[in-house]
């Protein structure tokens, strides 16, 4: 079974003699605590072409010191790195290899660098005795594992590490004292990085050259670049530089999601599906710089990737709305047992949907999918708008999602009360998503015009998300009473809940006019005009 520790730690370039410095009476450190040494054997594991290490990923089985066995780190934030680890044994454990799939894909993990470090540790701690951090000079032996072998190279650094829930701003505390002490930040952000820098080990596993298939990508995106740069000079980007930059980081935030997904991360699920549906709405507002024959297939497999992540982030959202309109009802209007009818309806509608969801992540379709994104970003179907100065097209398919956006709202104001407005609005709200969005994208090119516009559209999205939302926690509410009443139980407080999320759809109708009036006035669009 992997568990995960949160890694707080920065790392110091040291003196050959790896002398660690005195920090006793400095942070509230009380005493310097001396643990020894430790010899940490570890081998690190990446595909020929090192997928992992370009995200700033490591993979290692390590043997020695107190954690033993299989770590895998991924990207926290600054400083930071989630370590996953697993026990020690002779092959990669399938959680681990589960975490790393979105990346590695189809190529298998190869043995490239073996690092041994003699470990010096020092343990700083309070007045109480509790651990604040750990502060270790490493003596490093780096040696290569492809198959051209090489000379061994070695280094020494120093750790300071925090303590787990340990307070960040004690790194800060401590880092002049390190610094007066002769260390300096370390330009490589890990003892991997540094170790395929100065071992050589290239991206296809040899040293000193290129792979093919690199060679390939990287022609491809310089091809990309160029085609997606011939605006004239000095006129700024273009719109394909634009779109593509907006559209590459949904795809990586798609890939690098995936690990938190299945490590069940608070917000992932939501954060991978916004992702999709932004990357989708880009291809279908600026479908004059990208080829939609190219992106109405890969749009379909987003929309449904992003139907797969909506099972269960939908599920919660809608019992976590009712739960709070629950607890809103006065004790003389509740009737029954409300509570648990609910709980067992959102249990019951939830079972299985986790592991179906891990099932699509593991399955052929879903990398089929990554694949394809990979593709469009190496090698982008341009049109050619995307040569073209970036406001001039930027700005025309941010004024057309506008204009439909208007459209829609205009038949929603005129339609009757009842289930053709509650269609009339939902289409709406789908409209200011994708305006949202395609302002969003417009920022490099429009600049504060565009999140000023874009801020109007969330307003405006809020306002038809919470009606939309309220018609389908009515069919909930008509479903759980329902199931009430068959059961013998009385249905009165689900009727209740009823009537008020229908009186908010009401007051949320209300008040469109008044904020469309307000979001449609022409001085928006024309603040986006150069």
């Amino acid at each position: 079974m992997a568990d995960t520790v949160r890694e707080i730690e920065r790392k110091y370039e040291a003196r050959d003699d790896g002398r660690l410095p005195d920090l006793t009476g400095v942070a509230g450190v009380a005493e310097v605590v001396n643990k020894g040494v430790a010899t940490l054997d570890a081998t690190y594991y990446d595909t020929a072409d090192q997928r992992l290490a370009a995200d700033r990923i490591t993979l290692r089985r390590r043997t020695g010191g107190s954690d033993a066995g299989w770590h895998l780190k991924l990207p926290a934030g600054p400083d930071a790195r989630d370590e996953i680890r697993a026990p020690l044994s002779d092959t990669l454990p399938a959680e681990l290899a589960a975490l790393v799939r979105s990346r590695v894909r189809d190529k298998g993990l190869v043995p490239l660098v073996r690092l041994v470090s003699e470990r010096d540790v020092r343990h700083l701690v309070d007045a109480d005795g509790a651990l604040l951090a750990e502060l270790s000079a490493d003596r490093v032996t780096a040696s290569r594992l492809t198959p051209e072998q090489g000379e061994p190279v070695g280094w020494t650094e120093v750790e300071m590490e925090l303590a787990p829930g340990g307070d960040p701003a004690l790194l800060d505390a401590l880092e002049p004292h390190l610094t007066e002490a002769g260390l300096r930040r370390s330009a490589a952000p890990s003892k991997l990085a540094r170790a395929l820098a100065e071992t050589g080990v290239a991206r296809d596993g040899t040293k000193g050259a290129e792979s093919a298939d690199k060679k390939a990508e990287t022609g491809k995106k310089a091809k990309a670049g160029k085609k997606a740069g011939k605006g004239a000079k000095g006129a700024g980007p273009t719109a394909g530089d634009v779109v593509l930059r907006y559209a590459r980081a949904q795809i990586a935030a798609v890939v690098s999601l995936d690990p938190a997904v299945r490590l069940d991360a608070p917000d992932s699920v939501h954060r991978m599906r916004v992702a999709t549906r932004r990357l989708r709405s880009s291809f279908r507002s600026y479908r004059k710089v990208l080829d939609r024959a190219v992106t109405d297939p890969i749009g379909d497999e987003l929309k449904w990737l992003a139907g797969e992540l909506g099972i269960d982030r939908d599920r919660e959202v809608l019992t976590a709305r009712i739960e709070e309109r629950l607890a809103e009802v006065p004790d003389g209007l509740r009737a029954g047992p409300v509570a648990e009818r609910l709980g067992t309806w959102s249990r019951t509608s939830r079972r299985g949907s986790r592991e179906r969801l891990i099932g699509v992540l593991d399955g052929e379709r879903h990398l089929a999918l990554l694949a394809s994104l990979d593709a469009l970003s190496a090698d982008p179907p341009l049109r050619p708008a995307a040569d073209r100065p970036a406001e001039d097209v930027i700005l025309a398919a941010v004024l057309r999602d506008y204009e439909r956006l208007a459209a829609l709202v205009a038949a929603a104001l005129a339609a009757p009360p009842g289930h053709d407005r509650d269609i009339a609005v939902h289409e709406a709200r789908k409209k200011a998503k994708r305006a949202r969005y395609a302002a969003e994208a417009a920022r490099p090119a429009l600049g504060k015009p565009a999140k000023a516009f874009a801020g109007l559209m969330t307003e405006l999205q809020d306002l038809l998300g919470d009606h939309q939302d309220s018609v389908v926690a009515r069919e909930a509410l008509r479903d759980l009473a329902e199931q009430a009443h068959a059961a013998g139980e009385r249905d009165f407080t689900f009727g209740v809940l009823y009537a008020r999320e229908e009186a908010l759809a009401a007051r949320r109708e209300a008040e469109l006019p008044a904020l469309w009036a307000e979001v449609s006035r022409e001085k928006h669009r024309a603040a986006l005009r150069p």
